[in-house]
């Protein structure tokens, strides 16, 4: 099963991320992000065996539970691998000091559990990011990103951490369909 360790944002924060793309995303023909499937991968594993599931959740459990909450706001964007070659385009996260430091340790407590559990992680540096949209081929898109740097979302509390199945294939136009597993808290 493909499955990853999350940040979702609550509701309101995505209608906001939304209504800002909506008014915009039919000037290009970008594979835009559906906005039930915004978050900010922690950790992804691309094969979870049925039998390490139950693990998975107990140290990820764990994991979580020894985090803080922290505010946070999607703010700002950027694409990858750049803007001038752009694959994927991203709004970013506004975070103080301590919530930067949190973020970073949840990523790093969500690979280390999926680790000790036997499942391999993606071994991809942790860049916080919210995928908007994705391209056929490189696009020069710094118009985009400086669009998305002048854009901020409300504030939010980040206070769990969701465990999500990926179902490759089974969501609208052939997209891979989200599924939660699981929420953990943080520690408040």
């Amino acid at each position: 099963m493909r499955m990853f360790a999350a940040v979702v944002p609550p509701p309101d924060v995505v209608e906001h991320l939304d209504a800002f793309l909506d008014v915009r995303r039919e000037a290009v023909a970008f594979r835009w992000a559906p906005v039930e499937q915004f978050h900010v991968t922690l950790a992804f594993m691309a094969d979870v065996p049925d039998r390490k599931l139950d693990d998975l959740v107990e140290r990820l459990g764990r994991a979580a539970s020894r985090r803080t909450a922290f505010a946070s706001a999607i703010a700002g964007g950027g694409a990858f691998p750049n803007v001038g070659r752009a694959r994927v385009l991203w709004a970013g996260l506004e975070l103080d000091d301590g919530g930067r430091t949190e973020l970073s340790r949840m990523a790093a407590g969500a690979r280390a559990a999926a680790n000790r559990a036997g499942v391999p992680v993606d071994g991809q540096r942790f860049r916080p990011h919210v995928t908007v949209a994705r391209l056929g081929h490189p696009v020069e898109v710094t118009p985009w990103v400086r669009l998305l740097d002048a854009y901020r979302s409300p504030s939010w509390s980040v206070d769990h951490v969701t465990l999500m199945a990926s179902y490759l294939g089974e969501g609208p136009r052939n997209r891979p369909r989200y599924e939660v597993v699981q929420e953990f808290g943080l520690s408040r």
